[in-house]
């Protein structure tokens, strides 16, 4: 029995986090207020002098920016417009303009609020501190709405002109410099942001990873992903990554290890990770030279997934369980399997297999009714198809339905070749009248 049908894991771990939390604006006060920690004591910017005199707009202000920050949006622009449009403040109206940039953020206009921004940091009147925290929103307001070497170029002069480096603007430059596809700086700035902190963000393993894998160091993908897992053993994601590089790394046989010491653990309860661990035994057992003993792990673990309810008997994992099935050459059982898959299937893949289990078997009518409910449900390999039921039709004896088929399979590219030798050897034309 021939082993000759492939299988593929597409695996893939969720990468693209924005990494763009939603802003919250520090509430101005007066300097008769407790005095706060400088945040950027060694800045080359020179802080101007501040302009606000009035304590009744500096309470309008506040008490728009509290409504900012709490989502009251109709309030806070009816505090803050106003101060945009007449005050004689540049200090208030630089503020106001932050306030109303986070209700534009918050509604997913991140164009407005760059642009409001980008007016309120031209405007200039602000202390440093405030100066330098709407600089590095901007950075992140950019990167939200995708203009990556934009939020580059303000992290730079953020950090240039500010004098100061934190574990999460190395990974705003590290996401930006990702979606560039700049693998090598990425890294660089997502191991530096990593280093400046002892709780790193989930999603900057994420993408550093993903940046190891597009880099084509899968090694050092795989070495990191086993790492988070070892450090976190019991948390589904850092498993369900760490078998995902592995996998994308071709690390086959440690992808299982983990699975099967998740699955000794109780920690496997996904239909994906079942799924997932049945294909890779399948892909494992196709390189050797009796795939006989991987698949039947294969079997055991589908089946098991059924029986506890986690895998469901859709078709395509019926037809997982018919594949590993033929590979250890229980014809019944994967004949069963796909007359289970084809009983939900949209298309004819289940019926063709089965139907070519029953030609192998010598079945030829069980076969060309299975044959051609898959040609009339539709099948990837069309040729395949009627080059098969060609060979039922020629078991049963109708040499001139088998001659027909041959035929129909003469006009597909994939078998024309081999069709036509066998219709030149029949002594027929393969030209369709």
């Amino acid at each position: 029995m021939k082993h000759g049908l492939g299988f593929k894991v597409l695996a893939s771990a969720a990468l693209l986090l924005s990494m763009v939390g939603s802003p919250l604006l520090a509430r101005e006060h007066h300097a008769a207020k407790q005095k706060q920690e400088v945040l950027y004591p060694n800045a080359t910017r020179v802080a101007p002098k501040l302009d606000l005199t009035s304590a009744k707009e500096l309470k309008t202000l506040n008490e728009g920016l509290d409504s900012a920050n709490s989502g009251d949006k109709i309030k806070a622009v009816q505090l803050l417009q106003p101060i945009v449009d007449g005050s004689r403040s540049k200090y208030a109206q630089t503020l106001a303009l932050q306030g109303l940039a986070t209700l534009k953020y918050k509604d997913h206009d991140f164009k407005g609020a760059i642009a409001l921004l980008q007016q309120s940091l031209a405007l200039g009147v602000m202390p440093n501190d405030t100066y330098f925290q709407l600089q590095y929103e901007l950075a992140q307001f950019q990167l939200a709405d995708e203009q990556y070497q934009a939020a580059l170029d303000t992290i730079a002069k953020w950090r240039a002109e500010g004098r100061k480096e934190t574990a999460n603007s190395y990974a705003v430059e590290g996401n930006a410099y990702y979606r560039l596809g700049k693998y090598t700086e990425a890294i660089a700035a997502l191991t530096k942001a990593k280093s400046l902190t002892d709780k790193p963000e989930e999603s900057w393993n994420q993408l550093l990873m993903a940046s190891y894998s597009e880099s084509g160091q899968a090694d050092k993908a795989a070495k990191l992903a086993q790492e988070l897992l070892a450090s976190n053993p019991d948390d589904p994601n850092a498993m369900n990554n760490a078998v995902a590089v592995l996998m994308q790394a071709q690390k086959y046989p440690e992808a299982i290890q983990l699975m099967e010491k998740a699955r000794a653990d109780g920690h496997l309860k996904s239909e994906s990770n079942y799924v997932n661990l049945a294909k890779l035994y399948l892909i494992t057992g196709q390189s050797k030279d009796d795939p006989k003993p991987t698949a039947l792990k294969a079997i055991g673990v589908i089946e098991e997934g059924i029986a506890k309810g986690i895998v469901t008997g859709s078709s395509n994992n019926y037809m997982l369980l018919g594949q590993a099935a033929e590979l250890t050459d229980n014809v019944s059982k994967a004949m069963d399997a796909y007359r289970k898959a084809a009983a939900t299937a949209t298309d004819g893949e289940a019926a063709l297999r089965e139907g070519h289990l029953y030609l192998t078997e010598s079945k030829y009518a069980q076969a060309k009714r299975l044959l051609q409910e898959s040609i009339s449900k539709g099948v990837k390999h069309m040729g395949t198809a009627y080059m098969l039921l060609a060979e039922s039709e020629r078991g049963l004896k109708n040499n001139p339905a088998a001659i027909a088929a041959m035929k129909r399979a003469a006009q597909q590219p994939e078998t024309a070749e081999k069709a036509k030798a066998w219709l030149k050897a029949a002594g027929a034309s393969h030209k369709r009248r």
